[in-house]
């Protein structure tokens, strides 16, 4: 499933950076990335990024069919983090979820848009039909706009997320036909 990485992108403020596939090699760089970001956003994390076991555990089990993960880097330092998921042999093996997480001084100039329009054109040539992401819709309004921008419909879940205080979120799940 992987498109012809690396490839640089240029955001609207005139930066740029470069993507390519995540490798078992970039696993330091990523969990430093994920402890860069700021407590508020790692604790919404949908994975255990604190745990550096884990971060290793997806450069040992490295499957690009199930899991595309895309880094953007400027130089050295990864400034984001973006995963296409995939389910093989089921009722949604139709269907692409993506997750990411971006370093904050990287938000609003494109990056977010770049990222998923990576994933809509990969989903595209692969013969998927939807994309979908599950947002906490008062946390991640710059992503879910980001979506909406992009073409995804959003359906409101009240009450359906839990953060790790046990406050309830109402979250949003986003689908964009392909």
């Amino acid at each position: 499933m992987a498109d012809r990485f690396p490839q640089e992108a240029l955001l609207r403020d005139g930066r740029r950076v470069l993507l390519r596939l995540f490798t078992e090699n970039d696993t330091a760089a990523l969990y430093d990335f994920f402890q860069r970001l700021p407590a508020d956003v790692r604790r919404f994390a949908w994975d255990r990024i604190d745990s550096r076991p884990l971060v290793e555990s997806w450069g040992r089990e490295l499957d690009y069919a199930k899991v595309l993960p895309i880094l953007a880097f400027d130089g050295t330092r990864i400034v984001a983090d973006a995963t296409l998921h995939r389910r093989e042999g089921s009722p949604l093996r139709l269907v692409g979820r993506v997750k990411w997480l971006l370093d904050p001084a990287w938000r609003g100039v494109g990056l977010g848009n770049v990222l998923i329009n990576k994933f809509i054109d990969i989903a595209r040539n692969n013969g998927l039909r939807h994309l979908t992401c599950m947002l906490i819709s008062d946390l991640e309004a710059d992503a879910v706009k980001t979506l909406s921008d992009l073409g995804f419909d959003g359906y409101t879940i009240p009450g359906y997320g839990t953060d790790p205080d046990g406050n309830q979120h109402d979250m949003i799940k986003m689908v964009k036909k392909l």
